[in-house]
């Protein structure tokens, strides 16, 4: 990656305070763009509080359905380069809030996007699907051409989100890229509801994890050290190359999982022999999602660098650390 590009480039991003908003924060920072990060809420333990990002970033406070505020925060910083992150990501939330998912997964989409679109300056907008958006499918892995169709109210709020960034690259010419990553981990993600943090809690403190489904289900991972390095390469492509406008692009390591298998290689990141309970729930969920990641391998050149075994030892040393200063 050449991060002479982003010095001193104006950076938007939306979703700061969330797990991967975080570390791409940092890394940006690390690169000497000038960062500005749209933050609705405060986020007290978020690693862009926690790791000191706040506090090298400029911080506009706001949501991403006030368009008004987005073009004012385009215009007045001058962004060139936008990645927006933010979204209402928790399945069970949104099975109890779908109109609140919607408005701002959805409308949160359109809004940013018409604010790039109206935006004189702004180069490269990088908007976040996920792999979810794909639903359920009887041929797998993913790949970019496989149909969105989503069916609960998050798949589908992604899905449409998608669809409607490929519609303003098609439509207005706008130079958007679709992101569709694999479930993300690393540390700085505080919602224990999640695997990956409530297993890391779990045996860290010597208790056997609970898992809600029988273990079988099938799904990607990418640890977000990986992730970051997805985005940025994107963005960086997206600066020399205008003929990747509208095109979607998988990310993931490649190494689909049972729960039972993270689990276990959780266990051994963390160094103990903990057998999880398994409760048999969980019945509505989606058999196996997994992505082929090829596209961005030839198209982009991009390749994760730590994968699942070193990206899950260093998460597990992010929670020893931060569960023993609690």
């Amino acid at each position: 990656m050449d991060s002479s590009v982003w010095d001193e480039r104006p950076v938007l991003v939306t979703g700061a305070t969330g797990l991967l908003g975080g570390w791409l924060v940092e890394a940006l920072v690390a690169r000497g763009a000038r960062v500005v990060c749209l933050v609705r809420d405060r986020v007290p333990h978020s690693r862009y509080r926690t790791e000191g990002v706040r506090g090298r970033v400029q911080e506009v406070r706001g949501g991403i359905t006030d368009q008004p505020l987005l073009e004012r925060v385009l215009g007045e910083y001058e962004v060139r380069t936008v990645f927006h992150l933010a979204a209402q990501t928790l399945v069970p939330v949104a099975d109890r809030n779908p109109v609140a998912t919607f408005e701002t997964n959805v409308r949160g989409a359109w809004t940013v996007l018409e604010a790039c679109r109206r935006s004189p300056i702004v180069s490269e907008t990088v908007v976040a699907s996920s792999d979810k958006a794909y639903g359920s499918q009887s041929v797998l892995p993913y790949t970019e051409t496989t149909p969105l169709h989503g069916s609960a109210p998050y798949e589908v709020s992604k899905s449409c989100a998608d669809l409607i960034a490929q519609s303003y690259a098609q439509t207005y010419g706008l130079h958007v890229c679709v992101t569709r990553c694999g479930n993300f981990f690393g540390g700085g993600d505080l919602n224990w509801s999640r695997l990956v943090p409530g297993t890391m809690r779990d045996l860290l403190a010597g208790r056997a994890p609970t898992i809600r489904s029988d273990g079988s289900l099938v799904r990607d991972y990418l640890y977000v050290e990986d992730g970051v390095s997805a985005y940025l390469r994107l963005a960086e492509a997206m600066m020399h190359q205008r003929d990747l406008a509208g095109r979607a692009f998988n990310f993931s390591l490649e190494e689909p999982l049972t729960v039972l298998q993270m689990m276990s290689q959780m266990a051994q990141a963390v160094g103990v022999d903990i057998k999880p309970i398994v409760l048999g729930g969980a019945a509505q969920e989606i058999p196996s999602q997994f992505l082929d990641s090829s596209a961005a391998r030839s198209d982009l050149g991009w390749r994760p660098a730590l994968g699942v075994t070193t990206g899950l030892r260093r998460t597990a040393a992010w929670y020893r650390d931060h569960l023993r200063a609690r």
